[in-house]
């Protein structure tokens, strides 16, 4: 009997260790992007009418197209052609607003900001996923300070307000559209807070429109919204994954997915900020566990070692029992 008790209990034990961490076990909620026509994922959004889709689209020289991956299987469901737009020139960024509104980013420069204007297209995700040709209305945007390159769109869940972030090496900013877009006129977007210390290639807003995630080629950064005037709360572990080009939250909030470009490019979930509807989890403090804007791990495995020592109390606990029943007997 006590051998018997002696490798149950090693069993436990080396089981409990053996356990894998937080981030293998959420990593199987993510999905590879199937279809060969996506070879430049610049944008991602997670539908709110139709659990587990995510909508993106290629960043240049691929027509106004819009795909709806299944996150279960990775295929395409349904292809939408946006027509009432002309010919879209760099497409970086995809948004949903209230209405089940779909606003799409036609915001990159790749001439280092010398287009006179450049051009959102917003129009309804349809209730039945299939392909179709979609009209879509066409607004036209400047910048009060001057043309400028961009791959961040953000609409927000309440008021339905745009917002566009710059991508700038020596930090980004924060740019406000007017109230309500127009399209039979300009539409000036405004600086109001400055994004220091990324070159930002994607945003995105949780889903109860409270909090901010700006994200680069390999870091992300936090932030409270507080009505747009933005208060930086933390970095963010992003997972490794080449060309980091999109950021998303989930459709309840409860997580961020990550994604990149290239040919069957990986989608890959990653931690919220806050709680509640906006998500769970918090954002790593500075000096705390998290990935630096170069890709640097500030330390290791918090997570990880937290899941384990669960896990590990949990053997204890057990042996502890079974002890006591051995004594019974």
């Amino acid at each position: 009997m006590r051998r018997t008790f002696v490798l149950l209990a090693a069993a436990l034990v080396t089981g409990a260790l053996a356990m894998p961490p937080a981030s293998a076990a959420e990593a199987g909620e993510g999905f590879t992007i199937k279809d060969p026509r996506i070879t430049e994922s610049s944008g991602l959004a997670a539908s709110r009418q139709h659990p587990g889709i995510y909508w993106t689209h290629n960043d240049s020289d691929d027509g106004a197209h819009l795909y709806a991956v299944d996150s279960r299987t990775g295929e395409t469901v349904a292809t939408l052609t946006l027509t009432g737009v002309g010919s879209p020139r760099d497409v970086e960024a995809i948004s949903i607003g209230p209405d089940d509104q779909i606003y799409v980013g036609d915001i990159g420069d790749n001439l280092g900001g010398s287009w006179p204007h450049v051009w959102i297209y917003r129009l309804p995700e349809p209730k039945t996923l299939k392909d179709a040709t979609v009209p879509a209305t066409q607004y036209v945007v400047t910048y009060a300070d001057g043309a400028r390159d961009a791959e961040s769109l953000v609409v927000h869940p309440r008021t339905g307000r745009v917002y566009i972030v710059d991508k700038d090496e020596r930090g980004s900013h924060l740019y406000q559209g007017p109230p309500e877009l127009t399209a039979s006129g300009g539409n000036v977007f405004t600086r109001v807070a400055d994004v220091p210390d990324l070159e930002a290639t994607d945003a995105a807003l949780s889903p109860d429109g409270e909090r901010l995630v700006v994200r680069s080629y390999f870091g992300a950064v936090a932030y409270d919204w507080n009505g747009g005037r933005i208060e930086r709360t933390g970095r963010l572990s992003v997972p490794f994954l080449g060309q980091g080009e999109s950021v998303t939250y989930t459709a309840d909030g409860s997580r961020l997915m990550y994604g990149a470009e290239g040919a069957g490019s990986s989608v890959e979930p990653g931690e919220a900020p806050g709680g509640g509807t906006g998500g769970s989890g918090s954002p790593a403090p500075a000096g705390g566990t998290a990935r630096d804007d170069d890709g640097d791990d500030d330390g290791g495995g918090g997570i990880s070692i937290g899941r384990g020592a669960l896990a590990v109390g949990a053997a204890v606990a057990a042996l502890v029992g079974l002890s006591r029943l051995r004594r019974r007997k």
